[in-house]
C-alpha cells in the first residue's frame, strides 16, 4: 500500500480535541504508521488569527490520491470545518504532503504539496518523523528543506493527543 504523509492543523476551538478527533477519523480509514508531536505555530499567510497546533502523520492507504483527497475533505467537513478565506482560521485542515514518490499536478490536487518546502509549520513535524524523506522534485531531504526556512516561533506543546 502506498505511504502518504499528511499535515494536520487547527486554530479554532479546542485545538487538542480537534487533532484527537481528526486522528481517530483518519485511523478508521488509513493505517497510521508514524505521527509527530504537536507543535504550536504562528499563523502563516494571514497573521491576524490565533496560533495553530500542527502535526504530521505517515499512513498507508489503498486509496488513490484523488479518493484520499475526497476522504480528507469529507472528514474536514464532518469535524466542523466551515468555508473561510484563504489562509484563514480553521477548525481542522488536512493536507496531503507526499504520496509515495508521486508527482501529480491536476486542477484539484498537486503532490507533493506545492508550498510545503516554504512552511516550517509543516517541515518541523515532518522532519521529526521523516528527516531523510527526499522531495521528488527538489531532490533534497526534508531536514535540508527545514534548514532553509526559519522555524522561529514554533515550539512543541504537551497536548493531550
Amino acid at each position: 500500500m502506498p505511504l502518504t504523509y499528511l499535515a494536520l492543523g487547527t486554530n479554532l476551538g479546542d485545538r487538542s480535541a480537534n487533532l484527537r478527533a481528526a486522528l481517530e477519523a483518519l485511523a478508521a480509514r488509513l493505517t497510521i504508521t508514524a505521527r509527530s508531536r504537536v507543535y504550536e505555530t504562528p499563523p502563516w499567510g494571514y497573521a491576524d488569527q490565533p496560533a495553530f497546533f500542527n502535526m504530521v502523520i505517515a499512513a498507508r492507504t489503498d486509496l488513490p490520491p484523488l479518493a484520499l483527497l475526497d476522504v480528507l475533505k469529507s472528514l474536514e467537513t464532518a469535524l466542523g470545518r466551515r468555508p473561510s478565506f484563504r489562509y484563514g482560521p480553521r477548525q481542522i485542515d488536512l493536507d496531503i504532503l507526499f504520496y509515495d514518490d508521486l508527482v501529480l499536478d491536476q486542477p484539484r490536487l498537486t503532490i507533493p504539496h506545492p508550498r510545503l518546502h516554504e512552511r516550517a509549520f509543516v517541515l518541523v513535524p515532518l522532519a521529526e518523523i521523516a528527516p531523510d524523506l527526499v522531495h521528488p522534485q527538489i531532490g533534497l531531504p526534508v531536514r535540508a528543506l527545514l534548514g532553509a526556512v526559519s522555524a522561529a516561533g514554533i515550539h512543541e506543546v504537551a497536548a493531550d493527543i
